[in-house]
């Protein structure tokens, strides 16, 4: 007779079906954010669409304005060609920052308002899990979401414009010769990062204001620094810290770049410049503690 083997040998190597064994809490707690909030890569993309709208109500007419484009020199005419691929590249950069800091205002606050943070603190998931995985999400995922639509989108507008130019009886070389899409697609990676570190110091503030107030996130996160610099510019007559507040929302260009207005070729990046900035070193460290007050204080709250 024969009989069944009650068990694999371990040596197979081979797990019994419906068996995971590895749970991987931080991977699906990432998960669960991306499921939770649609506006991470909804947003971005509402305003591609709008861009590249945009974009194609403004063509009409390029072929007559990209001959007399053509008869400036060479750095005007590069600058003029480009100029609608980068306006597209900011203002996706600009969406994916607002998105980021809403994100994280409403991160912690949000479970504690609808009460589902009774049952997140009852699965096997820590807290410095929880409040990485939501990090992640302004830090990782939006910053190559955005990177991802950015290139999209200009790729779109790109073979649009070839399509336009050819039917009118022009070369688009012009375009892609002035506007090189795998250079600046480069440029732009390294930009995202340069300035998703320069910020991490404003996600880490705002989830710690998401875990601490009970409501009104956004002007508890604002107004004091508001109240700050209005008392430094009343009192002492000066702004310094208007200035750092401005250099941490966009001091990253200066430190990760070297722009030249008066030249053709793209931007040189500095990395070794951005990498030894202390204000870039100084921003991590005010992020970290941020995240850390989080964590503590995210093990201590209860629903709202």
């Amino acid at each position: 007779m024969n009989t069944a083997p009650s068990a694999l040998p371990e040596s197979a190597g081979v797990a019994a079906p419906g068996y995971n064994a590895a749970p991987r809490p931080f991977y699906w707690s990432v998960r669960r954010e991306l499921w939770e909030n649609h506006s991470i890569y909804i947003a971005p993309l509402i305003v591609a669409m709008v861009v590249l709208f945009g974009f194609l109500v403004s063509t009409t007419g390029l072929p007559e304005r990209r001959r007399a484009v053509l008869l400036l020199d060479p750095a005007k005419a590069r600058a003029a060609i480009e100029m609608p691929y980068n306006v597209a590249a900011m203002m996706l950069i600009f969406t994916a920052f607002i998105v980021g800091v809403f994100y994280c205002l409403d991160a912690l606050n949000g479970e504690r308002r609808d009460r589902s943070i009774l049952f997140w603190k009852s699965l096997p998931v820590s807290d410095l899990t929880t409040l990485l995985s939501k990090a992640t999400i302004p830090l990782v995922v939006l910053p190559l979401v955005t990177f991802a639509i950015i290139v999209a989108t200009q790729v779109v507008m790109l073979l649009w414009t070839s399509v336009l130019l050819i039917a009118h009886g022009m070369s688009p070389a012009s375009t892609w010769t002035n506007f090189s899409l795998f250079q600046q697609s480069l440029i732009l990676l390294y930009g995202l990062v340069a300035i998703a570190l320069w910020h991490a110091p404003i996600y880490g503030w705002a989830l710690l204001v998401s875990g601490w107030a009970r409501r009104a996130t956004f002007l508890w996160a604002v107004v004091p620094f508001l109240a700050i610099g209005f008392f430094e510019k009343i009192t002492f007559g000066t702004s310094h810290f208007a200035s750092m507040l401005k250099n941490r929302l966009m001091g990253f260009a200066p430190e990760a770049f070297a722009l030249n207005l008066h030249s053709i070729e793209s931007p040189q990046l500095t990395p070794g410049k951005y990498l030894s900035a202390p204000g870039l070193w100084l921003g991590l460290i005010f992020a970290a503690v941020f995240i850390a007050a989080a964590i503590r204080l995210r093990r201590y709250r209860g629903p709202l």
